[in-house]
């Protein structure tokens, strides 16, 4: 199967095997870019959840606990792997650094959204009875 099969298009070609520099990046970039669309919720909706570090800190610390250990399992029990080609091959133990950026990032940007859409709906409700 060649590498286009396996991954689809890309604009990005090498010899077949090659693992291509930008590639690795693909995880990491994700989780910027979530950051990014979600960060304009803490100053355009006053979402203030990085305002509020340690209430930050006490919702990300269970997640982040329960999921590593949960991944660190998975993949000692050959349960899931990683691809290298879309990951830095920077590791914490066996679990990719790209893993755990994702438990922080995701958990950060639904708080985010969660936050967000509350403020909304508290200030449409006292629109409604003013």
């Amino acid at each position: 199967m060649t590498r286009q099969e396996c991954h689809g298009p890309s604009i990005a070609h090498g010899a077949p095997g090659e693992r291509l520099v930008n590639d690795r990046w693909q995880y990491l970039a994700l989780m910027a870019l979530c950051v990014i669309l979600t960060l304009p919720l803490e100053f355009v909706l006053r979402s203030r959840v990085y305002r509020r570090p340690v209430r930050l800190l006490l919702a990300l610390l269970p997640t982040v606990v329960v999921f590593t250990i949960w991944d660190v399992v998975g993949i000692l029990r050959n349960h899931w792997t990683y691809s290298p080609t879309f990951t830095t091959g920077i590791h914490l133990g066996v679990m990719p650094l790209e893993e755990l950026v994702f438990f922080i990032v995701i958990p950060i940007c639904g708080l985010l959204t969660y936050e967000a859409v509350g403020d909304v709906l508290r200030s449409a409700r006292k629109d409604t009875r003013a």
